[in-house]
Formats: structure tokens, sequence, C-alpha cells
């Protein structure tokens, strides 16, 4: 297995998600200059967290032109496993390759703090180490990430069960206190109709090692390793 971690101009979490899924986890990864265009080396795909291009415009509107975007689509349509977090989120919805938007926290601050979320969907290649209604705990760290989706879609989401985490209370109930940022339906992380490709918003790569808070966001990675060395053994 080999994991690609895209480093666009204004990147910073591109570290953290190395350190986490190599040196922590023992997953064999590299870093990936956004103007690469050859991905066939990787089976999965990390589009990290932070600034890319500083946010002008808005999260992700000019990082969905560079090159190694262009693409994704081929690598997705081709089986790989790609999963956009927190910036990478906003990237993967403002490509089409996600539904919906990312907009501004309705509180209008930047939150960076620990959540808890309800695994929705647990037969994903990003959940396959987790219970159906099972609560982790991931910090999250943004002030755009206030998800909107029209009816329809919103719709298709949940009936689809592309809707993969909520952010809920500690005994998993699912309410507007709970919301940190406002989304729709209190949505933190959905994937496409294929179900190989994954959008969150929190941090799971902040939260692998227990001297840092804790390790629910190993469970993860360990899902997407998983899933690619059974596919790998067919």
């Amino acid at each position: 297995m080999n994991v690609g971690i895209v480093t666009f101009p204004g990147t910073w979490s591109d570290t953290d998600c190395y350190h986490s899924i190599n040196d922590v986890l023992g997953i064999d990864s590299q870093y990936i200059w956004h103007k690469e265009t050859n991905l066939s080396p990787f089976d999965c795909i990390v589009l990290p967290g932070g600034f890319s291009y500083g946010d002008y415009l808005r999260p992700g509107a000019i990082a969905r032109f560079s090159p190694v975007m262009k693409s994704l689509p081929d690598f997705v349509a081709r089986g790989g496993l790609v999963i956009g977090i927190c910036n990478g989120f906003q990237i993967l919805c403002e490509s089409g390759l996600l539904p919906g938007v990312l907009t501004q926290n309705v509180h209008l601050q930047y939150r960076c703090q620990w959540v808890n979320l309800r695994v929705e969907n647990e037969s994903t290649p990003f959940t396959g180490s987790l219970n159906k209604n099972q609560v982790i705990k991931i910090p999250i760290s943004h002030g755009e990430g206030n998800y909107f989706a029209d009816k329809t879609t919103l719709s298709q989401l949940n009936n689809r069960g592309q809707v993969l985490f909520r952010y809920c209370s500690p005994d998993g109930t699912v309410d507007q206190e709970s919301n940190p940022n406002g989304s729709m339906s209190n949505i933190a992380g959905i994937c496409n109709e294929k179900g190989n490709v994954l959008g969150m918003m929190p941090h799971p790569e902040r939260c692998c090692e227990n001297d840092i808070g804790g390790i629910d966001g190993s469970l993860i990675f360990k899902s997407i390793a998983s899933y690619i060395g059974d596919t790998l053994d067919k």
C-alpha cells in the first residue's frame, strides 16, 4: 500500500498527515507536489488541511485548478481511494468530486476544539474498523466548515448512505448543541456515491497518538489500510 499526500502552496497539515500515517501507523507514504499528474503509484490520495493558496477567493477555489486535481477524477474512476481533510474536503467540493459546499461557520468564529462524531455508515473503505452509531472523538480546526447542500442533494446523501459522520453529543445524540459550525443535519463527513472519496472537516491525523489526546483518528486510516490490503489480496 502506498499513500500520496498532496502539498499545495499554503498547505500546512501535510506534515501532520505524513507523521501519523507513515511514522505512527507504519503505512508507506510520500508527499506529492501539486504539479504532479501521475498518480498511478498510489492506492490512496490524501488532500490535507491547511490554507491552499491562502484561501483566496474562497477555500479550495484555486487549488481545484492544480495539475494534480486534473488527474484525480481518473484515479477515482479506477477505484483509488481519496480522503480530503478540512481544506481537502473544501477542495473536493469545489472540484465537483463531492456535492455541496463548505461555507463560513454560522457563528462567524474560527473553532479549534475536540468534537464527537457518530458513525452513520460502517460499510465503506473509510469506516470498516468502526461500528454504526459508534461515537469517536476527533478535533476540528476551521472557520469555514458549515456544510450546505440543496434539499434534493441532502436527501440523496441520506438515502444512499453517503453521510459517514455527524457531529453529536458524547452519548451519540445528534443535536444543535453539538454542532460546532452550523452544518446542515450536523454533517461532518460525506462520501461520493461510489464510496471511494471521503471528505471530512475534522482532523483524524491529529488524534493517532494517546500523547496528544486520543487515537480515534487512527481507526479511519486503519480502515483504509485494511480495505486496500483486502483488495490487493484478491
